[in-house]
């Protein structure tokens, strides 16, 4: 992967402890009847809420909601475009032109950043969802249509990627800030990649274990692979996904962990 972090430090050189972490979750992701997630509890641990758009889950009504649970919260309100693809999450690599994505991209988040505006509120952020963001994160032709889509609606919005990845230098390319996003609840290979889900062992479980990494990663710039490497990253914002089994009790911990250890938790970009 050519925009990918990728290599395996063996002499570490920790920087300076870092003061600061923004604590994102994958939220609005209900539609129609069908319930996912519990927005109302995760919302009051988290800085930055990424909302889904109505493509691979989500509706007008759900959006809206959820905005306005945000707003109650103090929470950063961002967009979280993926690909149209209800039956599979927007999980599943989808081949399509750039010009599609930045299409669909600059449609959703354009959608949600009229509710937000319609609440009284801006966006903060855009973070792609799912195999969109994954293939952004090696692909430099659909990192680049995002980043113009996301541009072309507000250049002020922040562009949220993996660490290291190509999704970060397009965001860069056009002007765009960029958050630099780590994951608690993912394994990482080697080269710095999320292990893809299908695969044993991609989504790490048990509260202790989740946070001890989170607080590696942002203390150290430091993450442990599944073959027992670590390799650098940087963490601006940290992700817990918001279908995680225990996703309550998980970012409740996760923010007395970072209290315990003297980790402002606040947006990026934010006074605080």
């Amino acid at each position: 992967m050519a925009c990918a972090l990728g290599a395996v430090t063996e002499k570490l050189q920790l920087p300076t402890r870092i003061q600061r972490i923004d604590l994102n979750c994958d939220l609005g992701e209900s539609f129609g009847a069908y319930t996912i997630g519990n927005d109302i509890s995760v919302m009051e641990n988290i800085t930055s809420a990424n909302i889904a758009c109505g493509a691979h889950a989500g509706d007008p009504s759900i959006m809206r909601t959820t905005v306005r649970l945000a707003q109650r919260s103090t929470v950063a309100v961002g967009a979280h475009p993926g690909f149209p693809d209800l039956v599979g999450f927007g999980r599943r690599e989808i081949k399509t032109e750039p010009r599609e994505v930045e299409d669909f991209v600059l449609a959703q988040v354009g959608a949600l950043d009229g509710v937000a505006r319609a609440e009284g509120t801006r966006l903060h952020h855009v973070k792609p969802h799912g195999a969109l963001y994954s293939m952004a994160a090696r692909n430099r032709a659909l990192a680049d249509a995002i980043a113009r889509a996301v541009v072309s609606l507000d250049p002020s919005l922040i562009l949220y990627g993996l660490s290291g990845s190509c999704l970060l230098d397009a965001g860069r390319a056009v002007g765009l800030a960029v958050a630099s996003e780590v994951f608690a609840d993912r394994a990482y290979g080697a080269d710095g990649v999320l292990i893809p889900r299908g695969q044993p062992g991609a989504v790490v479980s048990g509260t202790t274990q989740v946070v001890d990494r989170a607080l590696q990663m942002v203390l150290e710039g430091t993450v442990t692979t599944v073959s027992g490497e670590r390799i650098a990253l940087v963490a601006d914002t940290i992700c817990v996904h918001g279908d995680t089994l225990g996703v309550v009790d998980l970012v409740g911990h996760l923010r007395l962990g970072f209290k315990d250890a003297g980790v402002t938790v606040a947006a990026v970009g934010s006074s605080v």
